[in-house]
């Protein structure tokens, strides 16, 4: 049976809805909608999306976040300008300055001309589009409202945008410290402790098992050091490679949601992802169990795509989502819940949503601003003991050699 976009209007409280249906016709979506009390507005048959071919090299393509922020949002003005959509992307073609993007859209433009819609072209790039933009654009094709859709999809990169910068910018500085530190580390154990510990061995002191240590691991790096890398390079890639597994990607995600500092941060940002993504989709039509399943292919924690396929099938046995969220309380604050109970109260889901998502993403911003003074004086505590340790470990046997001289 056909698929149908819908809008209707509740006949007891005036509340707009907009869903997905599966009907024999639209009289039958109809009186399907009017049992459940609800008055039909507008119908649209849904067609059914055409199999796109992805080529293999096309599956790593990679395009900046800013660089699509700006597309979509010039290509929404330029079709409420009255554009045609293959007009509109060959003249973001001919500007982008990016050579990758200027190729995809330079071949978007032949598939639309060609006949083929927006979404299906964009969807030959899954990794520079990914599943929500393609379906955010599908939705505004068969619905008549894309400039609308674009409108939101680009509000919704924009954020996202905000939203990594910040998180990015906050753990770039402790990541410096650490990485120089290492390295300096490393240089004073392999070129300049050698020959002061030279001078110990020379005269034959006595020295402290504090400096015998500091020795030993500089001769152990100085004469395997090549050995050394490769297994600080084999720790990478293992890590790595554990982590893509099912099992590992379970173990990281469970370290991150509960490590003390870096879990708050990642609760609030999966919070306001899934608020803002949700928001938009509702916003642009996308159904309930539709927008959900999208949702959870789009957060890439394990956890909260449990909780998101969890909710679907509640969802589809007439429970809330409220409910099913409230059930996840280490992944989600109580205060998720409860809004999210509102908007299904309200029939505002969306609305809720979207001041949801602007909460979390204002709490990120205060956390990752307040970051740097938290972890400052906990690196310099760090710095300061490693400093401490090589400076006894060596003025120590020079003390005792002095004290021998005299």
């Amino acid at each position: 049976m056909p698929k149908f976009l819908f809008t209707a209007k509740n006949i007891e409280s005036g509340e707009a809805v907009s869903g997905e249906a599966v009907a024999k016709d639209d009289r039958t979506l109809a009186g399907d909608l009017r049992s459940r009390g609800l008055l039909l507005t507008s119908v649209k048959e849904l067609q059914e999306k055409s199999k796109t071919t992805v080529r293999f090299l096309d599956r790593f393509i990679s395009v900046p976040l800013k660089e699509k922020m700006l597309f979509t949002r010039n290509l929404s003005v330029m079709i409420s300008s009255g554009l045609v959509i293959s007009r509109a992307i060959q003249s973001l073609g001919f500007q982008t300055k990016n050579a990758t993007l200027k190729k995809i859209l330079t071949e978007v433009y032949d598939d639309v001309q060609s006949g083929k819609s927006l979404s299906e072209s964009l969807a030959k790039y899954p990794s520079v589009f990914g599943e929500l933009f393609t379906s955010m654009v599908y939705v505004g094709e068969v619905s008549g409202n894309l400039e609308m859709v674009l409108g939101i999809l680009a509000l919704q990169l924009e954020k996202e945008n905000d939203l990594k910068g910040k998180v990015r910018g906050a753990l770039m500085y402790p990541s410096v410290i650490l990485v120089a530190m290492l390295i300096i580390g490393f240089i004073m154990l392999t070129y300049i402790l050698p020959s002061i510990t030279g001078v110990f061995k020379d005269m034959g002191a006595t020295l402290p098992p504090m400096t015998l240590f500091v020795i030993a691991l500089s001769d152990f790096l100085r004469n395997n050091t090549i050995l050394c890398l490769g297994l600080i390079i084999a720790l990478v890639v293992g890590v790595k490679l554990a982590a893509a597994t099912p099992s590992g990607k379970r173990v990281l995600h469970f370290l991150t949601v509960r490590s003390p500092v870096i879990g708050g941060i990642v609760v609030k940002v999966n919070c306001a992802r899934f608020a803002r993504i949700y928001s938009s989709l509702l916003k642009s039509g996308v159904s309930v169990v539709d927008g959900l399943s999208i949702v959870s292919r789009t957060i890439t924690n394990v956890y909260y795509k449990d909780a998101f396929t969890e909710a679907i099938e509640a969802i589809q046995k007439g429970k809330n989502l409220s409910a099913v969220i409230a059930a996840h309380e280490s992944i989600f604050p109580i205060l998720v819940s409860q809004i999210i109970e509102v908007g299904e109260e309200t029939g505002k889901t969306e609305l809720v949503l979207e001041r949801l998502a602007e909460f979390y993403e204002a709490e990120v911003t205060q956390i990752t601003a307040n970051l740097s003074s938290i972890i400052e004086p906990v690196l310099m505590l760090f710095i300061g003991g490693a400093v401490g340790f090589f400076a006894v470990a060596m003025l120590t046997p020079m003390y005792s050699v002095l004290q021998d001289i005299k």
